[in-house]
């Protein structure tokens, strides 16, 4: 079985929404103001790409990336990778940067079954709360930065569920006050 990692820049109050600078929300582009940029931090990144074999994104987060990511050097290893998103509306792949849509929470479990190595699910805050509370998520790479958001897309669902363990395998703090934590799923 295929291991399913979602990845994500989070502020210490648990939202991921557009860290990068991405249009509509108030705090937009907070992974980078205010926060010295750490090139240390952002190592296990770069070993995402290495070590991860296809990439999984929600609708929103694919329309996002689409026209973007297939410009740009750091991300050659995910745009040379397949890559699958996750819609029930979305009726065509962009052509700029063609993926494979799956309809469902279940054709991602299908795809946990296939041969392969770990699948990366990056942004995507909707689909990575379907795939946790599907017990789907074996793994969390996690950059925390030193910030209180209040509102936002946020990362783990308020879905009324059993607990989930995670065993926290990889830690480091960064200068800039970035954490990176890397968690397990205990299964």
């Amino acid at each position: 079985m295929r291991t399913l990692i979602v990845t994500a820049f989070v502020s210490v109050d648990g939202v991921m929404e557009a860290p990068g600078g991405e249009s509509g929300y108030r705090n937009t582009g907070w992974t980078f103001k205010d926060i010295d940029f750490d090139p240390a931090a952002y190592e296990i990144k770069g070993r995402e790409q290495e070590e991860t074999t296809a990439l999984l994104l929600g609708r929103a987060s694919y329309e996002a990336f689409a026209p973007v990511w297939p410009t740009m050097d750091d991300f050659a290893g995910y745009n040379a990778m397949p890559r699958y998103v996750v819609s029930s509306t979305l009726t065509e792949a962009d052509p700029r940067w063609p993926a494979t849509i799956l309809r469902s929470v279940d054709d991602v479990a299908a795809l946990k079954e296939t041969e392969g190595g770990p699948i990366a699910v990056h942004g995507s805050a909707a689909l990575g709360k379907s795939l946790a509370d599907a017990g789907l998520v074996d793994r969390y790479h996690l950059l925390v930065f030193p910030v209180l958001l209040g509102a936002g897309k946020r990362l783990f669902s308020e879905a009324d569920k059993d607990k989930t363990l995670l065993k926290l395998t990889e830690c480091e703090a960064y200068p800039n006050g970035v954490q990176k934590q890397v968690f397990d799923v205990v299964r």
